[in-house]
């Protein structure tokens, strides 16, 4: 520099350069060494190196593998990051000139998206098998829970009786859009930024299907400019994210509604559930606040990722790379630990029927049964069965009876309202006000019913087939990919032999 100061400036290099070294070095060294591989079999492919060159990197990027310990590496400045060490390591060992020929025709800039894709990948494989594991934790318990009755809340007040099957099948649709908007976002990762080089490709004849082959992609992504600038698979897979745990974090909060004291129609088991340090009475589910704030954390840092990226230049920046990619890697984790806690909890827990029962007749949910009862049997319109409806709720929690109970103020209700007594016998009346029979009358599409429910536990449970498939293929492609790229590599390194012999 002009001035005669030298490279690295000791607080640019602690406050940035040495934090991103020891990123690579923890997150992408695999990944690079992947990429050096794949990229050297290329090379090779392609006639763009000679059989003499490609064996002497081969066997030097083995060795390097071999020698150098990673994790014991620390950013000293002598190289401006992990990528020009690894190069001088080729240059230390094959010279100047053969050592140089790796990084024909590609760039830092297609290299780093590369390995941040990869990175994601993985991550995000890991969170949705978590999803995925918690999916079948929901379906499990609802196939079990089906005939279960629960008090259904509208507004924070009983509404109307439900399934325990039935909610949880309404988590399970949002749980699975969730994974469909994941997946959708994870195709962004399956398109391979190599051969774009620094913006443009390249003047050599590289092979970018290959490369994307080689490296477990799906295919090379199309526009070259894009593979540099397009940052729009961090952002889409980051708001997918997002999503999901704000959908969680609502669940979660009924979950503490449902166990709370005044409610109690949640059972939380003793293993998760802690007891006060002074109040020997209290059961504290504390397992559910720790959900709750995690998935908001886990929101939040998928937040912070997303605006980090909002009114940067659509080029080549440090703002979607290095340390924001690794910022990120924070939400899979406090989102991998909700995931893990919600799928334990969720198959401990069960439903305080006694207390359902207790809420259920205190606050007269199936009283819009007696309604719909009278418009069919009585051909009263629903305005006046609704009148006659609110009447005998009335009189049943102003006298604290059990709705059974009430069949007496019933039948005044309905004489006062049509001038005539009714035709529904007492039975009938317990029937219709029952919570069974309210649930079992629900048989629409998508209702609670024994039937609806059968038929939704089984689409559901095709959907969960049909997703496994894709993540599973997923994986697969990767594992295979890896063995591929091995097999290549392991051959230049016995030409490589063959050649020295």
């Amino acid at each position: 520099m002009l001035d005669g100061s030298v490279f690295p400036d000791p607080v640019y290099r602690d406050t940035v350069l040495a934090p991103l070294f020891d990123g690579v070095r923890q997150h992408y060294s695999g990944f690079m060494a992947a990429i050096n591989q794949a990229h050297l079999v290329m090379l090779s492919d392609a006639r763009i190196l000679d059989d003499d060159a490609v064996g002497a990197i081969a066997g030097a990027l083995q060795a390097i593998q071999e020698e150098v310990d990673v994790e014991a590496l620390r950013y000293t400045g002598e190289h401006e990051d992990y990528f020009f060490l690894v190069e001088s390591e080729l240059k230390a060992r094959l010279g100047a000139d053969v050592g140089g020929m790796l990084h024909t025709a590609r760039s830092r800039n297609d290299m780093d998206h590369t390995v941040f894709k990869m990175a994601l990948r993985e991550y995000c494989d890991r969170l949705l098998a978590q999803a995925l594991q918690l999916a079948n934790v929901l379906l499990q318990k609802a196939q079990v829970e089906r005939d279960t009755l629960i008090v259904a809340y509208t507004h924070g007040q009983p509404a109307q009786p439900s399934t325990f099957a039935h909610y949880l099948g309404a988590v399970l649709e949002v749980l699975l859009a969730d994974m469909r908007r994941i997946l959708d976002a994870r195709k962004a990762l399956d398109l391979c930024p190599m051969g774009a080089a620094a913006i443009t490709t390249s003047g050599f004849p590289i092979d970018r299907r290959q490369m994307a082959e080689l490296l477990g992609f799906a295919a090379p992504k199309r526009n070259s400019y894009g593979c540099i600038a397009s940052v729009d698979y961090v952002t889409g897979l980051y708001s997918a994210i997002r999503l999901l745990f704000v959908h969680l974090g609502r669940v979660i909060q009924d979950m503490a509604f449902w166990s709370a004291f005044e409610v109690g129609q949640l059972y939380v088991p003793n293993s998760l559930v802690q007891i006060s340090s002074i109040m020997p009475q209290k059961r504290n589910p504390v397992p559910i606040e720790h959900m709750r704030h995690l998935a908001s954390v886990t929101a939040g840092r998928c937040d912070t990722i997303v605006n980090t990226m909002h009114n940067t230049p659509f080029t080549d920046m440090n703002d979607s790379e290095g340390e924001v990619q690794a910022a990120g890697y924070a939400a899979f984790d406090s989102g991998g630990r909700v995931l893990e806690l919600l799928s334990a909890f969720m198959a401990s827990v069960s439903i305080n029927e006694e207390r359902v029962a207790q809420n259920a007749d205190a606050a007269c949910i199936t009283i819009t049964e007696l309604a719909d009862t009278l418009v069919r049997e009585e051909g009263l319109s629903f305005r006046q069965a609704h009148e006659i409806a609110a009447s005998t709720a009335n009189a049943v929690i102003a006298e604290g009876m059990a709705l059974q109970a009430a069949y007496p103020a019933f039948s005044q209700a309905f004489q006062d309202e049509t001038g005539r007594p009714g035709k529904l016998s007492e039975s009938s009346f317990r029937q219709a006000v029952s919570m069974r029979n309210f649930v079992e009358l629900r048989d629409r599409f998508g209702g609670p019913a024994t039937a609806a429910m059968d038929e939704a536990l089984a689409a559901y449970t095709r959907e969960l087939d049909e997703l496994l498939e894709i993540v599973t293929a997923c994986r697969n492609r990767l594992q295979t990919a890896d063995e591929q790229r091995l097999k290549s590599f392991n051959a230049l390194l016995e030409n490589q032999k063959t050649w020295q012999a």
